[in-house]
């Protein structure tokens, strides 16, 4: 439970926190701590649909397996390939935002070439990590979420000390609090990801579905605390595009810049690590159930990962990285994420009905308003988006599909899609 606590936890807290307080503050000013808490429970439906699935399905793959099972390979391969892009995505900007971070505090890692071969030192570095075993890049993991929460937390306590909690709320405008759903859609993002990594978890039907629920209540208490201390310590508004950074110079001085420049650092990277270990699973459990070519399936003899699925998405990130196409890319984690939560949804339905592995016994009254409750947030995030966002959309499902058709060749189904028999 606990390493799905940590994968999950570093889903989430990565570059996001580091800009979130002051766009957050700026938008529903001293409701912002509340504006989380309240996000935390929408989006807490959501995640008790993936939960559920969780506790039917031992193997790794998350929204991937189950919209392959509801569904069929061709939407299972649609959803695979959203995850794995937006994953590709996110990987890549966490390199350059850690880059930058680094030339901040060390100004020779602002020369290009040294930014690029910094970049790729440490693609490779997270592959060699990964490829090394789960238990080795578990530990890497939890090392760095100890290193970039410690100086945070430092921040929080003497934020708390200084200044208390703010008492005075004012209730942001109905338009204000939009583009705060929108921010914290992002800021929640990869709260699930766990799941991804479910055959490689000890007993997955029982720890996922708390490790899941733990590491949002953990989220959301931390976003909330930093976001407290943030609207008390009245840091310097023209560094917005830095607020963590004003945040620690207001309390600290110096020192407390430096420590949120090191835990951004830390945070960036472990956000990056904690994605080449996760990512990955879903291409090789999409090659074990013949999705993909076969090779994706391979598994190292003497580590036990799946290395080949590791390397691919460690070029690709490379590649993204080096050439900074990612931009357009990271446009659409937030609406990638909500099309695969409604077909998670789809798939629960439609899994009910047929009452897989028993799953209709275990769904009582509570389910009828859990699910609308879900599907009407999903639904009024994605009205949220602008066109362009939808037409780059549209244009990742022609690719998937095209991908879809071609990845027939050299495919081979190793694995069905094991189901238990009795209660879910």
């Amino acid at each position: 439970m606990g390493g799905a606590i940590l994968t999950s936890l570093n889903g989430v807290v990565g570059s996001g926190i580091f800009a979130l307080p002051a766009l957050l503050f700026a938008a529903a000013g001293s409701f912002s701590p509340i504006a989380i808490l309240v996000f935390a429970c929408l989006y807490g439906t959501m995640l008790a649909v993936t939960a559920k699935l969780s506790t039917v399905f031992r193997q790794s793959g998350g929204a991937q397996l189950y919209a392959q099972h509801a569904f069929g390979p061709a939407v299972g391969f649609q959803v695979g390939w959203f995850a794995v892009a937006g994953s590709m995505a996110g990987a890549s900007a966490s390199l350059h935002v850690m880059v930058s971070y680094l030339a901040a505090v060390f100004p020779v890692f602002d020369d290009p070439v040294i930014r690029l071969a910094t970049m790729t030192f440490a693609a490779v570095t997270f592959f060699a990590i990964c490829a090394s075993g789960t238990v080795r890049a578990i530990e890497a993991i939890a090392m760095g979420t100890i290193l970039k929460l410690t100086p945070i937390l430092i921040l929080i306590a003497v934020g708390l000390t200084q200044n208390g909690i703010p008492t005075d709320i004012t209730l942001p405008t109905f338009s204000a609090f939009e583009s705060v759903a929108l921010l914290l859609a992002f800021a929640f993002s990869g709260c699930d990801m766990a799941v991804n990594a479910a055959g490689e978890a000890k007993n997955p039907r029982k720890t996922l579905m708390r490790a899941l629920f733990a590491n949002l209540a953990m989220v959301a208490a931390f976003y909330t605390l930093v976001q407290l201390v943030y609207s008390a310590s009245a840091p310097d508004t023209s560094q917005a595009d830095i607020p963590l950074a004003a945040m620690g110079t207001s309390l600290l001085g110096p020192t407390g810049a430096l420590m949120v420049s090191v835990a951004a650092i830390f945070s960036t990277a472990t956000l990056g690590l904690n994605l080449f270990f996760l990512a990955p699973r879903i291409l090789f459990g999409m090659g074990r159930r013949g999705l993909l070519p076969h090779v994706f399936a391979y598994v190292s003899p003497r580590f036990k990962s799946p290395v080949v699925a590791i390397g691919f998405f460690g070029a690709f990130v490379a590649a993204l990285a080096l050439s900074g196409t990612f931009e357009q890319l990271a446009e659409l984690l937030v609406s990638v994420e909500q099309l695969a939560f409604l077909v998670t949804i789809g798939s629960l339905i439609v899994m009910w009905r047929r009452n897989d592995a028993g799953l209709r016994e275990t769904m009582g009254f509570r389910w009828a308003i859990i699910i609308p409750v879900a599907t009407g947030y999903v639904v009024w995030l994605l009205l949220q988006l602008d066109a362009n966002s939808v037409f780059y959309t549209g244009i990742m499902i022609v690719v998937g599909t095209a991908l879809y058709l071609a990845s027939k060749v050299g495919a081979v189904q190793q694995d069905g899609i094991d189901l238990p028999e009795g209660r879910a």
